[in-house]
């Protein structure tokens, strides 16, 4: 009998769960104080603080970002996250 535990105990030491997926992020940078992001339309997170990167968590794909300071669309890029990916977004405000 204890044969028997000890083996089936020992079996479920092969079987790893696995890994889950790094987590796919978009990094802003640069936003204006209190310029509000959007994803695909849809605002993320609250207002933005001066020199404080904003980290988003999306999913792969394409998605466009927004940031709006008011109702003006202050910034506007398309840009592509692989999954697992880390990508910076730098907000060039012209100023």
């Amino acid at each position: 009998m204890c044969i028997v535990v000890a083996c089936l105990s020992g079996c479920s030491w092969f079987h790893h769960k696995p890994k889950a997926p790094d987590p796919t992020e978009l990094i802003v940078t640069g936003a204006p104080a209190g310029s509000v992001l959007f994803v695909d339309g849809i605002q993320t997170g609250q207002p933005s603080e001066a020199n404080r990167p904003q980290v988003l968590d999306v999913s792969p794909g394409t998605h466009i970002l927004e940031v709006k300071t008011g109702d003006t669309v202050a910034y506007r890029e398309n840009t592509y996250v692989a999954q697992g990916d880390k990508r910076v977004v730098t907000v060039l405000s012209g100023k």
